[in-house]
């Protein structure tokens, strides 16, 4: 992926990972596109930072289908998609109250990125140079106990990225996944503040150089998340697997009487 010049669309832009990486290719020389739900958040930013909005709910497949057609028609340069909308929740599979928030994170967390594939497909053939930036995790190889649903659309969202990149192989597309480790945003309650997170803006800053470092890159690692990302290659996913859920508070939860 080129670093400038490009027009991109980030549904999920509106915090976040996805902020801090839309402030920061902005002032590469992009035009950036972001969407959400709230229309406030959306007005205030493009306030403060001069970004073109679009209202999209990932959610809901009639709001994808027409905030994708208003994005082209509007900026039908766009060349570049970020589906950067997700959700990570706390589950207990041990007792059925899990399962709302399991179908909503399949929903908004692979659900929506195909979705919004989908709805982007033929015009990014269209243009030279297009990219399909996908979000997976460190998780995606490596489980947190306490979200088995989050780990599992990440697997899935990993797994479909390189199988569309042998898809899109000599078409005008190219297929790039981010994999971010644990990072301070606002995603669980109490993340933007966990210690053993990673800065935020020492993610986007780390994420943006290999950007521009590695432009045929096909994932973007900073080398916090290669203690998850190659724990099998390297043998010790076992001693990973436990040090990544040493603290996890679900462990010492009772199993619910049934």
């Amino acid at each position: 992926m080129n670093i400038t010049g490009n027009t991109i669309f980030i549904p999920g832009g509106t915090r976040g990972i996805g902020l801090a990486l839309a402030t920061r290719l902005q002032a590469k020389g992009n035009t950036v596109i972001i969407g959400g739900r709230s229309a406030a958040a959306l007005d205030a930013l493009a306030a403060e930072h001069g970004f073109a909005t679009v209202r999209i709910d990932t959610m809901d497949p009639d709001s994808i289908t027409a905030a994708s057609a208003e994005v082209i028609q509007r900026f039908p340069e766009v060349n570049v998609l970020v589906p950067m909308a997700g959700i990570m929740r706390a589950e207990d599979w041990r007792s059925p109250g899990f399962l709302q928030d399991a179908e909503e994170t399949v929903i908004t967390n692979v659900l929506g990125p195909i979705r919004l594939i989908a709805a982007f497909t033929e015009h990014l053939q269209s243009l030279p140079g297009a990219t399909i930036v996908t979000v997976a995790s460190g998780l995606a190889h490596v489980p947190l106990r306490v979200t088995p649903t989050y780990n599992a659309t990440k697997a899935a969202v990993h797994r479909l990225s390189e199988t569309i990149r042998l898809q899109f192989a000599g078409t005008s597309v190219s297929v790039l996944e981010l994999v971010p480790p644990s990072v301070q945003t606002e995603l669980m309650p109490g993340h933007d503040t966990d210690p053993h997170a990673m800065p935020l803006d020492e993610y986007a800053d780390e994420a943006m150089a290999l950007l521009e470092s590695q432009p045929d890159a096909h994932e973007i690692q900073v080398e916090r998340v290669k203690f998850l990302r190659y724990a099998e290659v390297r043998g010790d996913y076992d001693q990973v697997l436990a040090i990544l859920n040493a603290t996890d508070p679900i462990a010492a939860t009772p199993v619910p009487a049934r």
